[in-house]
């Protein structure tokens, strides 16, 4: 009979228990300085504060004589707590844990310094299971309604994304459905929870097929496409051209793929649209300077509109570096001259936008180089710049995916012409510092060329989903990662819980340290430096109550200034939809004074041709009475010669017979 720990959502001080069993406490002298090792100095030191304070209560002890900054910092970190309840110090335990380890509750020791619920289970308890770098869900126990217990996998809650349960780290989910052929540089995007998968390279040969894979269920399906046309003008039924290396944008109830090679290339890129509503692929026609036909570059959605496509590769293997915006109201081209050092030539990098104003470039490569240089757009002024970068720079790589949370570019894949790259990085876009999330081991999809990245979300919470890619061998797998977002949770925890006792244990342990520099990003995106002054750790000290009131003073403050935002939200959502009401009902106006015009028109249109053929009547009469005007002159003509060769005769046959009888001679000619 083998004892399995009932770890569903365990209560206090349980859970506190289990948290300073898997934070390092063990009850030992030394087991706080494992903790100091194993977290940074601030968090470490405030943990073993709400620690002490948990167990034993208030820093009664004096302090320390001995100038040690470490039995310093813990002191102060202790004693700076005053007379705080111990639950309450065992949930902001529990909290900043969690802040620093999302995932702690999935990787808890097995036994605990205090006893936690057991229960005798039948089947052995089973250990978590990770191949080649790709953690699996464990099972875990649940107790069902009447008290029985079933085993599902550990954090399993739901189907679909909700069996992720772990954070930082690439899940290789349960899929069902007839998954697509292996591919690489295919498209991907999501729309409604379901990730569309268009085209792609298997062996050489071009794909043009279109599968989907339901992000709910995760069960593949493929999309039966129904004969497009060539363009909205022309209805004529068309196939849809195999393709790789293209983009695929959601836009609307649309998914628009844009350049990629082909078979037999055009000169310009061509915009495909496929309507998800009658699932039939469509060439939308574009106006403007097309671009040259390429594939490997970026297309970036700005705002709801627009879209900016950067680089690639054009049918010869000239790499590019210009830069063309699509405006997707209009479908009108426009090539953008910008202003400063641009990105070499390059194809297969990742680009994002930050703050809607922002264009990133990162990565990608030449025919013979990789890159890791990370070049901005300012585009308001068109203007490129190439910023220095923080953290933990990544390695040159091409053929990556990238995919933006909020203000966190997170990448993942791509090669450097020796091996797949194994790291899952993210750029925190605001400090332009870089931080390594995970690494996978091995020849795994992760560590591919051309795979593709898209988040999606499940009960609130972001979601990475991988597909593809190529390292040596086609790959179809889906992997799933559940980011913390830990530099953005830290830095929230760092200014919003106990400052004063955070701030007392960082000068504690730096007291010889003046200035600290940190990067934030403003409004206008750059990096401006804050100056902190050294403050005796002795002066921040404050007792509990006052530390409490604070705390709860700043969650008051907070909490009214997003009611007042929430109000302003509302009011400005009301606007919107009164005004949204009155461009309705303008628009109808505007539709029935429409349809009486081209009722008119057509009235009108109906009048001109009846008139058009009166006057084409009447030309033909008018053309009938010119001749027979001509043919009238003509004949009068003729009579009247004839009359006067009638007079003539008649006077020469007078003169010649009477005159002969009237003795009268002849006149003699002349």
């Amino acid at each position: 009979m083998a004892m399995a720990r009932v770890s569903s959502g365990i209560a206090y001080p349980q859970r506190f228990y289990a948290a300073a069993a898997y934070a390092g406490f063990d009850g030992s002298s030394n087991s706080s300085n494992s903790v100091i090792s194993k977290f940074q100095n601030d968090a470490a030191l405030l943990l073993y504060g709400l620690y002490q304070q948990a167990t034993v209560g208030p820093c009664n002890i004096p302090k320390p004589r001995a100038w040690n900054p470490v039995e310093q910092g813990k002191w102060t970190s202790w004693h700076g707590l005053g007379n705080m309840a111990s639950t309450e110090a065992m949930r902001l335990f529990v909290k900043i844990l969690e802040e620093e380890e999302p995932g702690w509750y999935s990787r808890v020791p097995e036994f605990v310094t205090e006893p936690v619920v057991d229960v005798e289970m039948n089947n052995p308890k089973s250990e978590p299971v990770t191949q080649n770098g790709i953690s699996f869900p464990e099972p875990k126990t649940i107790f069902t309604e009447n008290g029985s217990m079933e085993t599902q996998d550990k954090d399993v809650v739901l189907e679909g994304l909700g069996s992720v349960g772990i954070y930082d780290q690439w899940v290789q989910p349960s899929i069902s459905g007839q998954p697509p052929k292996a591919r690489y540089e295919h498209g991907a995007a999501v729309v409604q929870d379901k990730m569309y998968i268009f085209g792609g390279n298997h062996n050489g040969r071009y794909l043009n097929d279109l599968q989907v894979l339901d992000l709910r269920s995760l069960t593949w399906s493929r999309v039966d496409v129904k004969a497009g046309s060539e363009s909205l003008e022309s209805p004529s039924p068309v196939p849809m051209a195999p393709c790789a290396g293209h983009s695929l944008i959601p836009w609307e109830n649309k998914l628009i793929s844009i350049a990629g090679h082909t078979k037999n290339p055009s000169e310009t890129v061509t915009v495909k649209g496929f309507d998800l509503q009658t699932c039939t692929w469509s060439t939308l026609r574009t106006y403007g300077k097309s671009p040259v036909s390429r594939g490997g570059q970026s297309v970036t959605l700005v705002g709801l509109t627009t879209l900016v496509m950067f680089g690639g590769e054009d049918a010869n293997r000239a790499l590019l570096n210009d830069l063309h915006i699509l405006d997707l109201e209009t479908m009108t081209w426009d090539e953008i001259d910008t202003i400063g050092v641009p990105p070499s030539p390059r194809s297969d990098h990742a680009a994002a936008v930050h703050a809607e104003r922002y264009l990133l470039i990162f990565g990608g490569g030449s025919h013979a180089t990789c890159f890791n240089d990370l070049h901005v757009l300012d585009l308001q002024t068109m203007e490129w710049s190439r910023p220095t970068q923080q953290g933990d720079i990544p390695s040159p790589r091409a053929g990556h995916a990238g995919v933006p949370v909020g203000e966190n570019w997170f990448i993942a894949g791509g090669g450097n012409n020796k091996s797949g790259v194994s790291e899952t990085v993210v750029l925190n876009m605001s400090t332009l510092v870089w931080s390594v999330v995970t690494t996978v081991q091995g020849r795994v999809p992760l560590a591919s060329e051309g795979l593709s990245l898209v988040v999606s979300s499940y009960n609130g919470e972001d979601i990475l989903v991988s597909f593809g890619g190529y390292n040596g061998r086609y790959s179809n797998e889906v992997y799933v990662l559940k980011p913390s977002h830990k530099s953005t949770l830290q830095s929230k925890m760092m200014a919003t819980t106990v400052p004063d006792s955070v701030a007392a244990q960082h000068n504690a342990t730096n007291a010889t340290r003046d200035v600290e520099s940190e990067f934030e990003a403003g409004q206008e995106g750059k990096i401006r430096e804050i100056v902190m002054d050294n403050i005796d750790s002795e002066s921040l000290n404050v007792k509990a109550g006052d530390n409490k009131e604070q705390i709860l003073a700043d969650l008051k403050a907070e909490k009214e200034e997003l009611e007042a935002s929430l109000s302003k939200e509302q009011l400005l959502s009301l606007q919107l939809k009164q005004e949204l009401a009155e461009a309705e009902t303008r628009n109808r106006d505007l539709m029935k004074e429409l349809q009486s015009v081209r009722g008119q028109l057509a009235s009108e249109q109906s009048r001109c041709f009846k008139l058009e053929v009166d006057v084409a009547e009447l030309r033909q009469k008018l053309q009938t009475m010119e001749t027979l005007q001509k043919e009238l002159e003509l004949l009068q003509r003729q009579k009247a010669a004839s009359e006067q060769a009638a007079l003539n005769a008649k006077q020469q046959s007078s003169g010649g017979v009477w005159g002969w009888l009237a003795g009268t001679p002849p006149k003699e000619s002349r």
